[in-house]
């Protein structure tokens, strides 16, 4: 029959597959990989050193005229004299505008015929009370209206004086702000004036830095940057109260020769005493926090941040007071690659003069 001629499975069929399961089965998982170690941060140090720090506290200050006004006419009007000699001196008393006044003096002579007319009432009425001829309060009444009379001349005359704009002391005018014939007001600005040879100078110091500064005393004044000369100042006052905002104190120097502009912008330098030694680093190698300013200093071969305090501040360089010894190497440059306790391999030794040149 058909189901005697099927032939049972033959078991020893599987054997291929399972010993392929096996091999796959046995066959060596791959290990967890490594993590590349990062590149070792290459760094310029300099060796701390005392070095010699001149000790003048640096300060910013600004050119002011000795003397200095804007022209305002004192009455509205329209302009009838105009006399603004751009650029050149004036002296004191000088006119320099005029305002229609047509108005003010035709009060003031009627004013006067008024005058006029009321003395002779009252030179009458004098006689007439030394005869009893008249009680005592008419003429009192006509030497009143004689002394109003003259008191309203006295008033416009003083209204036709400030239509006169004068010049309040000698110096130089700036340029003309109107034309002749405009309408001006109390607001209108004519023109300025003033003092340029001999100008002052106010600058401003940190509080920490007011006992440098004596009235009488001299600072250094950089007026012309591009040549670096320096002139001398003479303290001539300060103010009694420091900035609240700021914290620095205001300080006003005249200049004992030649002139700037007034407006400029000069560097001021106040000798803060005689030169001593002192640690210095680049600025760019201190490490703001909020708290602290930091170094990175190379011991063992490993980043070592350190807090430090610092003190005076040159152009490109910053003395430490505290946290550094000397002998100690300061990274310079790759400072911002730095770790803590990460390795650091130091390419070369720099000095200070080498890092100014390359900046």
């Amino acid at each position: 029959m058909l189901f005697n001629r099927l032939k049972p499975a033959q078991p020893y069929a599987l054997i291929p597959v399972f010993s392929l399961l096996s091999f796959v089965a046995c066959k060596e998982k791959p290990g967890p990989t490594k993590p590349k170690e990062a590149p070792i941060t290459v760094v310029d140090v300099i060796i701390a050193s005392p070095q010699t720090v001149t000790n003048t506290v640096e300060a910013n200050g600004t050119i002011v005229a000795s003397e200095y006004v804007e022209l305002h006419p004192e009455v509205s009007g329209r302009l009838t004299y105009l006399n603004v000699p751009e650029g050149h001196p004036v002296t004191q008393g000088t006119v320099i505008a005029r305002i229609n006044d047509a108005d003010l003096q035709a009060q003031v002579a009627k004013s006067k015929v008024q005058l006029d007319l009321a003395q002779k009432t009252a030179e009458r009425y004098q006689k007439l009370l030394d005869v009893n001829g008249i009680n005592q309060a008419d003429y009192d009444n006509a030497i009143n209206q004689v002394n109003s009379l003259k008191a309203d001349i006295q008033y416009t005359q003083t209204l036709i004086d400030k239509t006169i704009i004068r010049a309040p002391f000698s110096g130089v005018v700036g340029l003309r702000q109107v034309s002749p014939g405009a309408f001006v007001t109390a607001s209108t600005v004519i023109a300025t004036i003033q003092q340029v040879a001999k100008v002052k100078i106010d600058f401003t110091l940190p509080e920490e830095f007011s006992n440098l500064i004596r009235k009488g005393g001299t600072v250094d004044v950089e007026v012309d940057a591009a040549n670096k000369s320096r002139k001398k100042a003479t303290v001539i006052a300060t103010e009694p109260q420091v900035n609240l905002s700021t914290r620095n104190l205001k300080v006003r120097a005249v200049l004992q020769e030649g002139t700037a502009n007034p407006g400029a912008f000069v560097k001021v330098f106040v000798d803060a005493g005689a030169n001593r030694k002192a640690i210095m680093v680049p600025t760019n190698a201190i490490i703001p926090d909020d708290r602290n300013s930091q170094l990175v200093l190379v011991k063992g071969g490993k980043a070592a941040f350190l807090n430090v305090t610092t003190g005076v501040r040159e152009s490109n360089n910053v003395e430490i007071v505290s946290g550094v010894q000397p002998g100690d190497s300061v990274v310079v440059t790759g400072v911002l690659f730095a770790r803590p306790k990460a390795p650091l391999k130091v390419r070369g030794v720099k000095t200070l003069e080498q890092l100014s040149k390359a900046l």
